[in-house]
């Protein structure tokens, strides 16, 4: 029977304990000159209390081609073919470094996401759930490269500052949408993030969310997840008592992720992400 082994980055959020056939390997974390292997040297509370209380953002680091290739040598000794799924190509350039250090290798596959986070990590976890029933790693690669345009990836973030720190908006706009409460809303497309909308106060963008996740639909019978930015998950569970009838009767529970610093530098604290497959 075949070994494969999954490997992934660190952008996915995929916290540990983790399955025996899963390597997640870290992204590094800069906060000016310090530096942070993330998920090993810096978890993700840790990571919200240093980006809460610093004056500059911080910034990642893509991982090396010979990182990778130390992690796939590693796989071939051990006779595992790899499936190694990754962040999207628009977002890090770790994808690119993982196509180096495969160099064509026939028993190493690297998959482009096109997602991150959550939406990086449900695929993830449906590859996981196609090794358990005994699909061999070229039917898993189709099946993921298929399937993952139909990763839904969104959010909301609670202030539009980190936006603003980071670029994405002008000084302008986020002193106005904070004194009117705008809460923007977030999705990935084709593996970037883009502003889809605009919703005064909390309550409104949990509606605008509601609104979306049932124009998509969601296929209950793969992975989903629901995660948050920051140190507590409060604006999550108002988000998932507004939106109840959307899980009632359709899945015994809720997973819940928290949200690192691939997304959480750009949208900071108190952030919504959701990530579903849909059922198109």
């Amino acid at each position: 029977m075949e070994k494969i082994r999954i490997i992934t980055d660190s952008g996915s959020d995929f916290c540990a304990p983790y399955p025996e056939n899963l390597t997640v390997m870290p992204l590094t974390i800069h906060f000016g000159p310090e530096e942070y292997r993330d998920g090993q040297t810096i978890d993700h509370k840790t990571f919200y209390e240093k980006l809460i209380s610093g004056k500059e953002l911080p910034t990642t680091s893509l991982i090396p081609p010979g990182e990778f290739e130390e992690v796939f040598e590693k796989a071939r000794s051990a006779g595992e073919t790899v499936i190694a799924i990754l962040l999207s190509s628009k977002l890090s350039g770790t994808y690119q470094s993982a196509v180096l250090a495969a160099d064509g290798q026939e028993n190493i596959h690297v998959v482009d996401s096109m997602n991150a986070t959550l939406g990086e990590q449900i695929l993830v976890k449906y590859a996981l759930q196609l090794v358990e029933q005994g699909f061999l790693a070229k039917e898993i690669v189709a099946e993921l490269e298929r399937i993952k345009s139909h990763i839904n990836l969104m959010g909301m973030p609670d202030t539009l500052e980190y936006l603003h720190r980071g670029g994405r908006i002008s000084k302008t706009v986020a002193v106005l949408g904070g004194a009117l409460s705008i809460k923007p809303v977030l999705r990935l497309v084709d593996g970037e993030v883009v502003m889809i909308g605009k919703a005064r106060g909390s309550k409104n963008g949990n509606n605008y969310l509601i609104q979306e996740v049932n124009k998509s639909g969601v296929d209950f019978s793969k992975p989903l997840c629901l995660g948050y930015t920051g140190l507590s998950d409060e604006l999550l569970q108002r988000y998932i008592a507004d939106s109840k009838q959307l899980w009632e009767g359709k899945i015994d529970q809720l997973p819940i992720s928290t949200v690192g610093a691939t997304i959480g530098t750009h949208v900071g604290p108190g952030a919504i992400v959701l990530a579903f497959f849909d059922n198109q």
